[in-house]
C-alpha cells in the first residue's frame, strides 16, 4: 500500500519526492559532500597530470601551476626506457590473468553455489579465509616453488600464481546463489545438463557479474609491482609498473618523467573503467556487495 502511495506521488506533475527522504537543506549538505568527496579524489590524478608537463624549476619551486607546459616530457620518458615492450608484457599478461581468472573462478564458484557436495561450507569458509592472508607472507613461499620450476623470468611466473582468485570466487559464487532454482528446474526438464545449464544459462546472465570480476583482475595485473619486480630480472619480462619505477633512483628522482610515466601507464586502465562502468557498477549490485 505504501508502495502504490509512493508511486502515486511521484507521478505528480510538478512535484518531486527525495526517495531518501531528505529536506531541502539535506539534499543540499549531501551535494557538498559528495563535491568535496570528488575534488578529494580527483586531486591527485590532476597533481600527476599537471607535474608531468611541469619543467624541473617549477617542481623545487612548489608551483601547483606549471609556468609552461613542456609536452615533450612524454616523449622523453617513452625513449628513456623499453616502455614499448614494457607495455606489451602487460597487457598480455593481464589478459592471460584476466582469462584464467574467468575460467577458473566461474567453475569453483558455481560448484559453490549450486552443487552440494559433502564439506562445501566449510571449504567456502576456508576459501574466505584465504583473503586475511597478507601477499608478503606468501611471497617466499611462492619464490621457492617457482625456483624450483625453473620459472623465474617467464611469463609463468607473472600468470600462473593469479590464476584465481578468493574474491572473484565469492563475489561469483554470491552472483550465481541468486539466480531461481526454478530456471535450473526447467533446464532440466527440457534436456539441458549442469554444465549445459552453466555454459549456456548462468553464464550469459552472469555478464555484469564476470564483467566485474574481469575489470578487478584487469587492475590488479596491470597495477602489480611487487610481485613482477621479484620473479623478473630482464628488461624483456618487465611490466610497465617496474618500468615506471626506473625514474626513481638511488642518486634522484626525475619527478616530470616519473609523472609523465605514471600517467601514460594508467591511462589505459581509465579508459576501460570509463568504457565497461556500468556493467562494474550492475555486476556489484546484483551480487550483493557494497
Amino acid at each position: 500500500m505504501q508502495t502504490n502511495t509512493f508511486r502515486r506521488e511521484r507521478s505528480i506533475p510538478g512535484r518531486s519526492v527525495d526517495p531518501l527522504g531528505l529536506s531541502p537543506a539535506g539534499r543540499i549538505a549531501a551535494h557538498a559532500a559528495l563535491v568535496v568527496a570528488v575534488v578529494a579524489v580527483c586531486l591527485p590524478f590532476l597533481w600527476m597530470l599537471l607535474t608531468s608537463v611541469k619543467v624541473p624549476t617549477d617542481i623545487f619551486s612548489g608551483r601547483f601551476w606549471p609556468s609552461r607546459f613542456a609536452w615533450d616530457n612524454y616523449v622523453r620518458a617513452w625513449e628513456s626506457a623499453p616502455f614499448g615492450r614494457y607495455f606489451l608484457n602487460t597487457a598480455f599478461v593481464s589478459i592471460a590473468t584476466v582469462a584464467l581468472q574467468l575460467a577458473t573462478c566461474s567453475a569453483a564458484a558455481y560448484a559453490f553455489a549450486r552443487m552440494p557436495f559433502f564439506g562445501r561450507e566449510v571449504l567456502f569458509y576456508l576459501l574466505l579465509a584465504t583473503m586475511m592472508v597478507p601477499e608478503e607472507v606468501t611471497l617466499v613461499a611462492n619464490y621457492v616453488t617457482l625456483y624450483r620450476l625453473n620459472w623465474l623470468d617467464t611469463y609463468q611466473a607473472l600468470i600462473i600464481p593469479w590464476g584465481a582468485s578468493a574474491f572473484s570466487i565469492f563475489m561469483l559464487r554470491q552472483f550465481f546463489a541468486g539466480i531461481p532454482d526454478d530456471l535450473e528446474d526447467a533446464a532440466k526438464i527440457d534436456g539441458c545438463g549442469r554444465f549445459a545449464f552453466f555454459w549456456r544459462i548462468v553464464l550469459p546472465l552472469a555478464r555484469p557479474a564476470l564483467t566485474t570480476v574481469a575489470l578487478f583482475a584487469l587492475v590488479g595485473s596491470w597495477n602489480a609491482f611487487t610481485w613482477p619486480l621479484v620473479v623478473t630480472n630482464s628488461q624483456e619480462m618487465r611490466t610497465v609498473q617496474v618500468g615506471v619505477s626506473f625514474f626513481a633512483q638511488d642518486f634522484g628522482t626525475n619527478y616530470t618523467l616519473l609523472m609523465a610515466a605514471a600517467t601514460v601507464a594508467v591511462a589505459p586502465v581509465l579508459i576501460l573503467f570509463a568504457a565497461v562502468h556500468s556493467q562494474f557498477t550492475e555486476g556489484i549490485a546484483r551480487s550483493g556487495l557494497k
